[in-house]
């Protein structure tokens, strides 16, 4: 009875361990959105945030529209990679 009960300590001590990594890593992962969600809140026009407002009301899905200057960034990865690669 011993050996089993001291086999489901061990394995409830992993458990919880394994727990406490994910736990770590979720803390991380929020903080690191929440700082990106504070960057976006800054770097977003008034308008942007009214109609973000207005769809958070109505329960609405964003729109799918990209803001501005948001075309460039995926045309200059595809200029650094007609280079040669070392």
């Amino acid at each position: 009875m011993d050996l089993v009960k001291s086999h489901l300590m061990y394995a409830v001590r992993e458990e919880v361990e394994v727990l406490k990594e994910q736990i770590k890593e979720l803390i991380e992962k929020n903080s690191q959105l929440e700082q990106e969600n504070n960057l976006l809140k800054t770097l977003a026009s008034p308008e942007q945030l009214a109609q973000f407002q207005a769809q958070l009301q109505t329960g609405s899905p964003p729109a799918t529209t990209q803001p501005q200057g948001s075309t460039q960034p995926p045309a200059q990865p595809a200029s650094q990679g007609s280079g040669p690669t070392a």
